[in-house]
């Protein structure tokens, strides 16, 4: 029994987070959050990228913070959601794009540092 529960939670914490419990991107629920006016964030993800690994933590420990509760996020699979990438016009993985409604109020490639991806979010709000 013990090891069963020991399992179970080593595999729960290996298991990537998802930041600010992030949807699976749907162009209907994206284009209805835009119109009510939301601060949402676009996270394009792969699962084999090392990049997106390291912003996971980063985008995890933000959720947590309350100034950041209202964000409403959203993760396109870089894999298999090639409309979305067009739509969003991007191309690369480990794209970060914040929204004030329908305005985009900023975008990053690539970043893993801390403070830029908090300032990215901010944007939003």
């Amino acid at each position: 029994m013990f090891r069963a529960l020991f399992f179970t939670a080593a595999v729960i914490a290996a298991a990537p987070a998802l930041a600010f419990d992030a949807k699976p991107f749907d162009p209907a629920a994206f284009a209805a959050a835009q119109a009510a006016g939301k601060s949402i964030l676009v996270e394009v993800h792969a699962p084999w990228c090392p990049t997106c690994k390291a912003q996971a933590p980063i985008l995890s420990k933000l959720s947590a913070n309350p100034k950041f509760k209202g964000v409403d996020a959203y993760r396109v699979d870089f894999d298999s959601q090639k409309d979305a990438l067009k739509a969003l016009n991007v191309r690369q993985q480990s794209t970060l794009i914040a929204y004030k409604g329908k305005a985009e109020t900023g975008r990053s490639v690539g970043s893993t540092d801390p403070a830029a991806i908090e300032m990215l979010v901010g944007s939003a709000i």
